[in-house]
């Protein structure tokens, strides 16, 4: 044979090896060569015959998981290249991705699902006597224990990273929207269960969709749990999309198809984007108006009124697949101190908590919460425990989030809790000025918290953390609780690596169509209008002018947005930018000359809305000198009004949203009829009450007077 022939053979030979190599590392029906090493055909199975996963149905439909589980333990999710079949089509039918649908025939109905080699199936039963019940009848075996034999491949390295949620906001001096090699290799190296984004993150809806998947591929085994803080309102961290105005403007609406309507549109939108985890809702009762970090992103007072609330949106959320985590437990609404610069005290008994601070998230967990967060605050009449102080020496209540009675006692015990817990930040100064961040992390995971979030210094607590299990600090015992904790929620939520997922470009399509879509510009809308809360009217709203008639905003803060809302329905409306020296001598002119004054304020805390604040004196010196209608306009606290209570009439609007502003505006001119009613008791800064609960004036009610 020629040299060029024996060449040429060769290569034949070599290709050859090469494609049994890919048809034996892929398989026939695609399985992929990122799973290493595999050397059977995976298992296949339904993620409701999983003992630990329960079903969380939504109307008349259950949506059912494929997974692959491979021999070293892992799991990846499958969509593709599956036949999913039922028995009796009568009860009911299932689609390509294993949704399923009901008929309401009563009877047994067997969902399979095969990928040509292996098949697994799952019984339902739906029975309607009054009342329709669909039960989930699961496979047993051996095969389904895929939890326990995860944990048990896993190293123990593995298991502390799953309980570890850093943050990676600004690296270089540059916001961190790509997935820098150094942070990869962190994700890689620790192995942690997931990440928190911040607004630093997320500049676009390209750019976080490329993002998130860029950290999904860093994950090793298992998907990471992507979280963020979009509450809505005054905490929301994405730059595009539908921006809502929040909890206390739901509450102000009562309405809880609303609040199911505002988590359906914020869980859709992150679903979209590859976010799987909301750190949503803000589930504190708000009782104390001094509050400077709770305030509007509460729904109200009344804990009532905050558990249905909740409750609704919390369920719009996990409508998506998305983690719902309510927050901050034992409860944040009583406190005037920022737990973010200080540590606050609740220094209620247990009787009281349960009445109030306690009552949502008992409704919650009824509900089935995935996930609840909690409060760097001390609750002494729940744990008097005291430590010493790493800021000073001195002796302080233990927090919430470090107290073995709060999270174990009272949250697991009492309360029957058995999903994730997550801490609240760890960078908080609440327990960064106190406790070392191992120290920190250490004392968190003792007490029962399933996530640290955002550790100080992630090596050293990851250090720190394997050396305490390896010193029996921690348990091994209480380490593997939050891990199948931990492996739970991600398969109940289907937050696994995907075995053949969408490409970013398909991804980003797809977004494109949801994110800030005409359907959630509506509830955006509807949900600002519904709010708007008329406090007072003596007769100057709604507003009545000739073209040539002036009106004035006065303020500082957003008092553009204000005037560009009003300039719609009014051209001559300018705006009086004032700081807290006061009125110059021409802006004094420009307010004397106006027809209508509008004052704008807003307010973040006690301070800001006092009566001896430079600005509200203002306020109320023109009150008393302009002989013309004021009109007062609570932009984010509806308490502004208790420093200039003479005003001739208020709405509050809870938050500085563009839905929020346009809402103001059409009520002022009598566009809107407005009928929010107020979730907080305004006090009168004297012991008594300037406007109570519920409170709320519409426009034929202030006719009827």
């Amino acid at each position: 044979m020629r040299g060029s022939d024996k060449r040429i053979s060769m290569v034949l030979v070599v290709l050859v090896v090469l494609v049994f190599a890919v048809i034996s590392s892929t398989g026939t029906s695609g399985y992929p060569s990122n799973a290493m090493a595999h050397t059977q055909i995976p298992d296949l199975i339904i993620h409701l015959n999983i003992p630990e996963v329960d079903d969380q149905r939504m109307g008349d439909t259950l949506q059912l998981q494929a997974l692959h589980v491979y021999r070293d333990g892992h799991i990846e999710k499958v969509t593709r290249r599956l036949q999913w079949k039922s028995s009796n089509k009568n009860v009911a039918t299932v689609d390509g991705q294993g949704l399923v649908h009901f008929t309401n025939d009563q009877g047994t109905a067997f969902i399979s699902v095969s990928d040509g080699k292996v098949e697994d199936r799952i019984e339902l039963v739906y029975r309607d006597q009054g009342r329709p019940k669909i039960t989930v009848i699961k496979q047993k075996g051996e095969r389904y224990q895929l939890i326990s034999k995860s944990m048990a491949s896993m190293t123990m390295k593995e298991k502390v990273g799953q309980m570890i949620m850093p943050d990676f906001r600004r690296a270089h001096g540059k916001n961190v929207t790509t997935l820098l090699p150094e942070i990869a290799e962190l994700v890689r190296t620790y192995q942690v269960g997931g990440v928190i984004l911040f607004r630093e993150n997320v500049g676009n809806t390209d750019q976080t969709i490329r993002l998130v998947h860029e950290y999904q591929q860093a994950a090793q085994k298992y998907g990471l749990l992507v979280a963020i803080d979009q509450e809505g309102g005054v905490v929301s961290r994405l730059q595009q999309g539908t921006d809502l105005p929040g909890n206390m403007a739901l509450g102000a609406a009562r309405s809880k198809v609303l609040a199911w309507k505002a988590g359906d549109t914020i869980g859709r939108e992150l679903a979209s984007l590859g976010i799987n985890t909301n750190f949503a809702p803000d589930m504190d009762v708000n009782n104390n108006p001094d509050n400077p970090v709770i305030g509007v992103r509460s729904f109200g007072e009344y804990p009532q009124l905050v558990s249905d609330l909740g409750v609704a949106y919390m369920r719009g959320l996990q409508n998506n697949g998305i983690v719902a985590t309510v927050k901050h437990f034992p409860g944040h609404g009583d406190t005037a101190v920022d737990s973010h610069i200080g540590l606050p005290q609740v220094p209620h008994d247990l009787e009281r908590l349960s009445q109030i601070e306690l009552y949502p998230f008992r409704q919650a967990i009824a509900a089935g919460v995935d996930a609840i967060m909690t409060a760097h605050v001390t609750f002494p009449k729940i744990d008097d425990t005291t430590v010493i102080s790493k800021k000073d020496g001195s002796k302080i209540a233990l927090p919430a989030t470090l107290s073995p009675k709060v999270i174990t006692g009272l949250l697991r015990g009492e309360l029957a809790f058995d999903g994730v817990i997550f801490t609240d930040a760890m960078n908080m100064q609440a327990i960064a000025d106190h406790f070392g961040p191992v120290d920190a992390a250490v004392r968190a995971i003792q007490a029962g918290a399933d996530i640290v979030l955002m550790p100080v210094e992630l090596d050293k607590v990851m250090t720190g953390v394997l050396e305490a299990a390896r010193k029996g600090v921690i348990s091994e015992e209480r380490i593997n609780q939050s891990l199948r904790r931990i492996l739970t929620l991600k398969i109940k939520r289907g937050i696994m690596k995907e075995e053949d997922p969408e490409t970013i470009e398909v991804k980003q399509i797809q977004a494109q169509e949801v994110i800030g879509s005409e359907e959630h510009k509506h509830v955006e809308a509807d949900a600002a209008l519904r709010s708007i809360t008329m406090v007072k009217n003596n007769g100057v709203l709604p507003l009545k002018l000739v073209e040539a008639q002036r009106i004035v905003v006065v303020g500082n803060e957003y008092v553009d947005n204000l005037v560009d809302a009003l300039k719609k329905y009014h051209a001559q409306t300018t705006a009086v930018r004032v700081e807290n020296k006061g009125l110059s001598t021409e802006q004094w002119k420009q307010v004397i000359q106006a027809d209508v004054v509008i004052l704008a304020s807003c307010t973040a805390d006690v301070k800001g809305r006092s009566v001896n604040d430079p600005r509200m004196k203002m306020y109320r010196q023109i009150i008393e000198q302009t002989g013309k209608p004021v009109i007062g306009v609570g932009i984010r606290n509806p308490y502004d009004i208790m420093a200039y209570p003479q005003v001739d009439a208020y709405l509050a609007q809870y938050g500085y949203r563009a839905a929020s502003f346009a809402a103001t505006a059409e009520t002022i001119f009598g566009w809107n009829q407005p009928t929010g009613r107020l979730p907080v008791t305004i006090p009168d800064g004297k012991g008594g009450t300037l406007y109570p609960y519920g409170h709320g004036l519409t426009y034929e009610s202030w006719m009827r007077k």
